[in-house]
């Protein structure tokens, strides 16, 4: 069901591989609130996942682009305005690898340039972004740029490996930039924690489908489904939260406050 929370507005969405990624599904939500967008991945994702199907299905371009790379941002963000006809209303960075966690290293035992390597794809490329938008002014005024995190930035799971200190500094770099680009220009810029997701980045974790079942224990609410996740994006992209900035907006099912749940024990 469609409220038109996006007509008008442009934007551009990283990270869809397939339809499980919930950037897949932002994307949708997206043009269905009557929004126009640009997809963009690495390339590399792009020759294993299924974007071009979702670019046909939406009629939306896709820009092939590094997040790790300045030149190829610049190109992305210029080609994106030139295609949608004017500056940006907001963007989605959905990007997250670890070589450490691909490769089985336990965190104990990483190998530092695949740390190094997992900390500019995951949380640097989040600063890339922002700071070739806010060059090119690639921004209305009162635009909204969102990252999704997970609560292991704040708090340990040992399978995570050094992702968990990629989202801490993902989410440092929404609260440090969002002053800057609030402002500047009235853009926000908030992160959302999401509930673990079966998406096919995130089952590949070793003991998922354990842990996703515990969280939904956990959750009073359950999991935040992949959908429900597009939905909320969508709240942050419109005008409906034009005064939120600089946040960690939890969307977990209240998994986040909960000390016990008696389901868990049984």
């Amino acid at each position: 069901m469609s409220n038109n929370l996006l007509k008008g507005k442009r934007g551009v969405i990283f990270g869809a591989l397939d339809d499980q990624s919930i950037a897949w599904k932002v994307a949708e939500r997206c043009v269905e609130e009557g929004a126009d967008i640009v997809l963009t991945n690495a390339p590399v994702a792009m020759r294993f996942g299924k974007i071009q199907e979702l670019g046909k299905k939406l009629n939306a371009e896709i820009i092939p682009a590094d997040a790790t790379s300045m030149e190829d941002l610049e190109n992305l963000f210029s080609k994106s305005m030139e295609v949608l006809g004017g500056p940006l209303d907001f963007v989605l960075h959905s990007i997250g690898m670890s070589l450490n966690v691909r490769k089985k290293r336990e965190y104990t035992d990483v190998n530092y340039d695949w740390m190094h390597k997992t900390f500019d794809i995951s949380a640097i490329s989040f600063h890339r972004v922002m700071q070739t938008l806010m060059k090119l002014d690639a921004m209305n005024e009162w635009g909204s740029i969102t990252a999704l995190t997970y609560i292991a930035a704040q708090r340990t799971f040992p399978d995570y490996n050094e992702m968990a200190e990629s989202k801490a500094l993902l989410e440092s770099f929404a609260r440090s930039f969002g002053y800057h680009y609030g402002e500047k220009k009235k853009v926000r810029v908030n992160t959302i924690s999401q509930s673990p997701t079966m998406t096919t980045a995130g089952s590949g974790i070793k003991g998922f489908q354990e842990f996703f079942d515990y969280a939904h224990n956990m959750s009073p609410l359950g999991n935040a489904t992949a959908d429900d996740c597009a939905n909320y994006c969508v709240l942050t992209f419109s005008d409906l939260s034009r005064m939120v900035t600089m946040q960690n907006l939890y969307h977990d099912g209240g998994f986040s406050n909960m000390g016990m749940n008696p389901k868990v024990l049984e």
